[in-house]
């Protein structure tokens, strides 16, 4: 039961996570299919979407050009020679495994290299167990290079001999994502047709700004990490979709939906989507304007990217944003665009360009060959009959064992593996086993958290296991020790985020509270907290573990509040509201922030600052004056120079639990 209580914790925070992450691509999607050009809101966010335009091949050969980039005779890491060969991939292996830096002249070159050989691959790979060869197939690794390297270990490096499929997500939450592409990209190259990449959801630019692989390229290579991003976002787009092994078994990192068609899957040009989270736009790049509305309600309503209404417009409803500066630099500010689509929309005008000349039919076709890769990236499997709205991602669908039966049947298949979730085990059977997900990150939610595991099939399609820990100080811990420490560090991310919602969940207590008496009931107490923050959290069962000041089956909902013992932030910041915003959305905010970043120098001015928090609250419909945005921005600008260096300001904000470290202390003693 413990077991169980701790994986909803950490399972739920991290589809939230990925849900927000969604709403705000879309609201930076409607700024930029709504706002005019020359908007000062939606120039701050334009150079994204610059990314899903499609330069010619000349243009990109410039990009990956190496030659100018001198190494210097300092540099005593791994060197490179093209094509390559084994021995040099294998190399490449033991210096990552010993923290050894690629110099950014080999990262160019191989990613010119990667880039050439994945542009001529289909959108399906077929592969063959034929000549007794076992696969070997790989989940989710993000990152953590230590499993990788226990994989090779157990398994072997991959070869001729020693086929490997890598289903998706190599990046994002762990700290050596980048190495994690390079030695793929490496082997892909040496073993073209035995080494098979499938792109996962988090090969996407505007996923990788959230997750950590944005910034973990810009921390080590700071000269050429703007140029070796870009070209990663590019070869992203160009990996394979799918794999299927022996004409019976489908391989996709997220799974499928009733309109899953492999035939158009494999006419699809995926190298379009460098991010799939944006839907295609018309034709003509015009912005349209729909009267439909939508309210926007708690975190489990939220439509999935490729089942709402496209006709519907999100946003008409925004709050103002509150007094902006009247200088000339705010020339049409986001609260007067908004007044006016509302008005549009309320008055049942449609908004419609007269120059308008797209093509509907190029454009539905565009729109079903974007839902056919959303889809399979980021779909998950469910229990019941039918297809459903992926609401607690944001994206994709859930899909019932009807739709596998039907999908697999269809297209002659017997077994679906897919990867996108974690499971304690490191595998999943579902679907009367017909659908098997595998997940190689051990450790994902926290030490001990989860075993991973990969998979290796022969030509009798038989799926066998093998499971580990790459963490040794895990595996010499007894199963309750290891249950007590990832209790204990999911219970503290949910401590701060109560703490972070603490205004809302007063609020709600105090509704609950007619007579003002301080205490709710225990029943009051679970739906209430609920109701904030939408997690779908077993909160009774968990009392015990949140509230001590319970009498019975009341509770003290005022000094629970009270006693959280969580670590803010000691600057001096005079408006309250604003830092409870900064707590709940901080994630959203360090996203903003690097996204306006355009030059990832870490530094951005208080004009950039002001922007940012003006962004944060349209997306959030929130009132924040300018004074406390000044204040605010002021408070962190420690040497006092006119800059903000992003790192500080979100480090200085972060919330700590400190009842964590006292259980650890305490149990350490």
């Amino acid at each position: 039961m413990r077991r169980r209580c701790t994986w909803n914790i950490f399972q739920s925070i991290e589809y939230a996570g990925e849900q927000d992450q969604i709403k705000l691509y879309k609201f930076f999607s409607y700024l930029m299919d709504h706002f005019t050009p020359a908007s000062n809101e939606r120039s701050l966010i334009s150079h994204l979407f610059r990314e899903n335009e499609i330069c010619r091949d000349v243009e990109w050969e410039r990009y990956f050009c190496y030659k100018g980039v001198d190494i210097p005779d300092s540099y005593n890491g791994p060197h490179l020679t093209f094509p390559l060969t084994f021995c040099e991939v294998s190399r490449l292996v033991e210096a990552c495994k010993h923290k050894q830096l690629l110099h950014a002249r080999y990262v160019l070159q191989l990613l010119g290299e990667t880039w050439k050989l994945l542009r001529i691959l289909p959108n399906i790979t077929h592969v063959s167990t034929a000549d007794a060869k076992e696969i070997t197939i790989c989940g989710d690794l993000h990152g953590h290079l230590e499993d990788l390297l226990l994989i090779f270990y157990k398994n072997g490096l991959p070869s001729s001999e020693r086929p490997y499929v890598f289903n998706g997500d190599f990046v994002d939450r762990g700290k050596n994502s980048l190495e994690i592409l390079l030695i793929l990209f490496g082997f892909l190259l040496v073993y073209p047709n035995d080494v098979h990449l499938n792109r996962g959801n988090h090969e996407d630019h505007m996923v990788n700004l959230r997750y950590g692989f944005t910034k973990e390229v810009l921390a080590k290579y700071r000269v050429h990490g703007k140029i070796i991003l870009k070209l990663i976002h590019k070869i992203f787009s160009w990996l394979p979709l799918a794999t299927v092994i022996d004409h019976k078994v489908l391989i996709v990192h997220g799974g499928i939906s009733n309109t899953t068609d492999l035939d158009k899957i494999d006419r699809v040009d995926r190298h379009k989507y460098v991010s799939v989270l944006r839907p295609p736009k018309p034709r003509n790049n015009k912005p349209k304007m729909s009267n439909g509305r939508t309210k926007d309600g708690g975190r489990r309503r939220v439509c999935s990217l490729t089942y709402c209404n496209p006709k519907t417009v999100q946003g008409l409803q925004r709050q103002s944003l509150g007094n902006l500066p009247s200088n000339a630099y705010y020339n049409w500010s986001v609260d007067e665009e908004l007044r006016m689509r509302r008005r549009q929309a309320e008055s049942d005008r449609t908004y419609e360009d007269p120059n308008s000349d797209s093509d509907p039919d190029v454009t539905e076709t565009d729109e079903k060959q974007w839902k056919q890769i959303v889809d399979i990236l980021w779909s998950d499997p469910m229990s019941q009959n039918g297809c459903a709205p992926n609401e607690v991602r944001g994206g994709g669908c859930y899909w019932g064992p009807d739709v596998t039966e039907e999908v697999l049947s269809r297209h002659k298949l017997y077994l679906l593996i897919r990867s996108h979730e974690c499971k304690q085990e490191g595998y999943e059977f579902s679907h009367d086993h017909k659908v098997l997900t595998i997940f190689s990150a051990s450790n994902y939610y926290e030490l001990g958290s989860n075993r991973g595991a990969y998979i290796r099939m022969g030509p009798d399609l038989v799926p066998h296991f093998n499971q580990y820990q790459a963490s040794r100080t895990c595996r010499e811990l007894t199963l309750r020790q290891s249950v007590g420490q990832t209790e204990r560090s999911a219970l503290k991310a949910l401590r701060e985020q109560l703490f972070a919602h603490r205004s809302s969940l007063i609020s709600a207590f105090q509704d609950c509270d007619v007579d003002n008496t301080g205490m709710i009931s225990l029943s009051q107490w679970a739906s209430a907290t609920e109701s904030v923050l939408n997690l779908g959290l077993p909160w009774r069962v968990l009392r015990p573990q949140l509230i001590t000041c319970s009498r019975d089956t009341m509770v003290d909902y005022q000094k629970w509040i009270r006693e959280f013992s969580i670590t803010e932030t000691r600057l001096d910041i005079s408006d309250s509201s604003i830092l409870e915003t900064m707590y709940k959305n901080h994630s959203n905010l360090e996203t903003i922030f690097r996204v306006i970043d355009t030059d990832h120098s870490g530094l951005i001015s208080y004009e950039e600052f002001h922007q940012t928090w003006k962004l944060l609250s349209s997306h959030l419909r929130l009132e924040i004056s300018d004074k406390a945005i000044s204040d605010l921005a002021q408070s962190i600008d420690f040497n006092k120079d006119g800059s903000i260096d992003i790192n500080e300001f979100m480090e200085a904000f972060r919330l700590v639990d400190l009842s964590a470290h006292v259980d650890q202390d305490t149990r350490g003693h």
